[in-house]
């Protein structure tokens, strides 16, 4: 995203692109590297400048135009999943730090998956990258081939 927007994300120009292409697809993927417990800056920024824009300058004709799409979350963490329980060192688990996206989606009633989640990526070897590679493969398949019912928002 960041060789897309190396100037920052601008909602009119850069907004009716994205959201063009968010009403286009049949599914969304979020995917990204979890930094300090969110999405990293520059979704962060393309959350707030697409999705305002989405939601609350054009909500009948762009933001209305989500419902019921899927979206599948798929976020990597370069710590192991212990430290993401309640009594690890971080206090929470990653679903509940991604409460802030599952409320995006239920906001846009948009119809929430399952997450591929990838911990300790800071201490992968090869073989368990290709592994992790063929893991993400399979869930976007069964994402991609998993049924669409108009509609629903969970």
């Amino acid at each position: 995203m960041t060789a897309l927007y190396p100037q920052g994300i601008d909602m009119d120009r850069d907004g009716e692109r994205e959201a063009a292409r968010l009403l286009g697809a049949e599914r969304i993927v979020l995917q990204f590297p979890m930094q300090w417990y969110s999405t990293p800056a520059v979704m962060k920024d393309w959350q707030d400048k697409v999705l305002t824009r989405m939601g609350y300058i054009r909500p009948d004709t762009e933001g209305a135009g989500l419902s019921g799409k899927p979206v599948m979350i798929a976020a990597s963490m370069g710590a192991a999943e212990a430290t993401y329980r309640r009594e690890g060192r971080n206090r929470f688990t990653v679903a509940e730090l991604l409460v802030p996206l599952r409320a995006t989606v239920n906001r846009f009633a948009m119809d929430w998956r399952d997450t591929f989640l990838l911990y300790g990526t800071a201490d992968l070897d090869a073989v368990a990258l290709a592994n992790a590679g063929r893991d993400y493969r399979d869930a976007l398949s069964r994402f991609a081939t998993s049924p669409i019912v108009a509609g629903a928002a969970r």
